[in-house]
């Protein structure tokens, strides 16, 4: 990855679809004044029938991302990682010079994603630096994927507790399960979705009354930090 100067442009490739306004904007808000944003999404080109046909095979398969039009859907890990190396091809072909994996999912390695920030590393490093021992709280999209998601957090003096919330859901919905979160006493919470919100983290903190980690704002300050 480079970044010359005089030569910021970011690329965004999102398990999903573009356009993502969303999470272009948030991530343009946090990169110097003058930064192209490029996104692509997985899915791009694709029918909503041929995307329902990309069905989770288990919960370890499972994804959550938000479609162009604005629908929720649960897809296949294995199908994303397929199709994601051309997206990041094609981004490099656009002329980016750093890229982002716009997902916080756990992936192995992929043809094409040398120097590619994925934000599951950076809210993984905060996490670790923040709370080497203690009962980290996790806001997941699915409950189907508490035990995937625990598993990737999991290491030596750390306990994992989670609670599911759709980052589709509205106040009330946040609130309640920042509550059920809230009642078994995290140290630290990691909002473990790149479709989480600065909105819903002003919604879920109140109740959790500790540190929470969003991630795609954690994501976009590492990126500054990068593009300077």
């Amino acid at each position: 990855m480079t970044c010359r100067p005089g030569s910021r442009t970011l690329g965004i490739a999102t398990i999903g679809q573009a356009p993502r306004d969303d999470i272009a904007a948030l991530f343009a808000a946090h990169a110097p004044a003058g930064t192209k944003v490029i996104l692509r999404g997985a899915l791009d080109g694709l029918s909503d029938a041929e995307v329902d046909g990309l069905a989770p095979e288990s919960g370890g398969d499972t994804l959550y991302t938000r479609l162009r039009g604005g629908r929720d859907v649960r897809i296949s890990k294995k199908a994303v990682i397929a199709r994601s190396p051309d997206v990041l091809a094609r981004l490099r072909q656009d002329g980016c010079d750093v890229l982002v994996y716009a997902c916080t999912g756990d992936f192995p390695p992929m043809p094409g994603d040398e120097g590619v920030l994925f934000p599951s590393r950076v809210l993984n490093g905060l996490a670790a630096g923040l709370l080497p021992r203690g009962r980290l709280g996790l806001l997941i999209p699915l409950a189907e994927q508490a035990d995937k998601l625990a598993a990737k957090w999991a290491r030596s003096g750390l306990e994992i507790v989670a609670e599911a919330l759709a980052p589709s859901a509205g106040q009330a919905e946040a609130e309640a399960a920042a509550r059920r979160l809230a009642s078994r006493q995290p140290d630290l919470v990691a909002m473990d979705c790149m479709s989480y919100t600065p909105a819903t983290k002003a919604w879920v903190k109140p109740a959790l009354d500790v540190p929470a980690l969003l991630a795609i704002t954690a994501t976009g300050r590492v990126l500054r930090e990068m593009l300077d």
